[in-house]
């Protein structure tokens, strides 16, 4: 399943607050979840996880694939 940082899920089961919406803060062998109703902030195993998941209600940004900058292109000066 492809899920990440900055994705939206609902999941089976409510949490206590109400809301069965969480925000994906980490991706990896588990998950950081943040509940969207009370803030709340979970970790679980990347397994539980994509069991427990009814749908991706949004897709955010995420990571980008394009590098953030181009190494090649940076000069020093050694003047300064």
């Amino acid at each position: 399943m492809d899920i990440q940082v900055g994705d939206i899920l609902k999941m089976k089961k409510q949490h206590p607050c109400g809301s069965s919406e969480w925000k994906v803060l980490r991706v990896g062998a588990d998950f950081r979840l943040k509940c969207m109703g009370c803030g709340h902030q979970i970790m679980i195993a990347r397994r539980q996880a994509e069991k427990n998941i009814k749908a991706i209600v949004e897709r955010v940004g995420g990571i980008s694939e394009k590098p953030l900058a181009d190494h090649s292109r940076l000069c020093y000066d050694k003047d300064s």
